[in-house]
């Protein structure tokens, strides 16, 4: 079994492995193009376990958490049932520990299936909580609540950058999770979110009031099926249902696009958003375990 850097060959092979057993990560040809077209680089490693047969028997990537502070990576490993058992998963894991180790990473998080748990404490990596995950049919969006007065709904890509920005900073700082997120410099946010061509701008929603950007949904994909990035109303704007507001006003924007599908993902302790996704009509796929190993 031969472990390398993934090539654009692989492509094909890899977004079947994803839509086989992870579908609702939402792993699009055109990401995955892009991704293996660029090569790797320490921080932004991508791996394919390929057997005599040229068949892909695992995948893994590795990637920095913009913002970070102490820089954190994360990871994901996938391996075929048939072929587990046969250390290819750790070979995997070893790859992309060794990648983020180059590019200063201190720790690795991954989500993982929970009968990986054990096999992951192997490597030091110990549970912190869970995520769930959940998807919708864009067409079964509930209507649109009311709009406030005073606040404008807009596609994303119709905002001045600089305000989604700063909306994002502050969610960054204020959301759950493990990592500890400081600041991005606006040229990297820029380059990395808003310019990203896995950013569905035109799927995602911004409310605006008073020259601000109080509510935002950002959402990553194609225009078959999209993940909920991130979603988030500044702390001083909370409780007035404009979280709702703009996810139910993406997906009805996705749904006249022709998405049929759109996932999302909550820690177990983020209440008020599953209380949101479950509103809006997101039904639950699968829990996976949050896992961090020092590096």
């Amino acid at each position: 079994m031969e472990i390398r850097a993934a090539e654009p060959r692989d492509v094909d092979a890899a977004v079947a492995l994803h839509d086989a057993l992870v579908p609702y990560l939402v792993t699009t040809r055109g990401a995955l193009a892009r991704r293996t077209g660029t090569g790797n680089a320490p921080g932004r490693g991508t791996f394919a376990a390929v057997g005599d047969d040229a068949t892909l028997a695992g995948w893994a990537t590795d990637g920095l958490i913009a913002g970070s502070d102490p820089l954190d990576g994360e990871l994901r490993v996938l391996v075929r049932p048939e072929y587990r058992r046969r250390g290819i998963g750790t070979r995997l894991l070893e790859a992309t520990h060794a990648n983020l180790r180059a590019a200063g990473a201190t720790s690795a998080r991954v989500f993982a299936d929970p009968g990986s748990v054990a096999w992951a404490a192997r490597f030091g990596y110990r549970q912190t909580r869970q995520v769930h995950y959940a998807g919708i049919d864009p067409r079964k969006a509930p209507e649109l609540p009311e709009i406030p007065s005073g606040v404008e709904l807009l596609p994303a890509g119709a905002v001045d950058p600089r305000l989604l920005y700063e909306a994002d900073m502050v969610a960054q700082r204020t959301k759950p999770g493990d990592a500890k997120i400081s600041t991005r410099p606006y040229d990297d946010w820029l380059a990395g979110v808003w310019r990203n061509p896995d950013t569905v701008l035109d799927l995602s929603v911004a409310a605006v009031y008073e020259g601000r950007v109080v509510a935002f949904t950002l959402g990553l994909g194609d225009h078959t099926m999209i993940w909920s990035k991130m979603t988030s109303t500044l702390p001083e704007y909370r409780g007035r249902g404009l979280a709702k507001l703009v996810k139910a006003a993406a997906l009805h924007r996705a749904a006249e696009a022709g998405v049929h599908g759109a996932y999302t993902a909550n820690y177990d302790g983020n209440t008020p958003m599953i209380a949101v996704n479950e509103w809006l009509g997101y039904h639950r796929i699968a829990t996976h375990a949050v896992l961090i190993c020092p590096l």
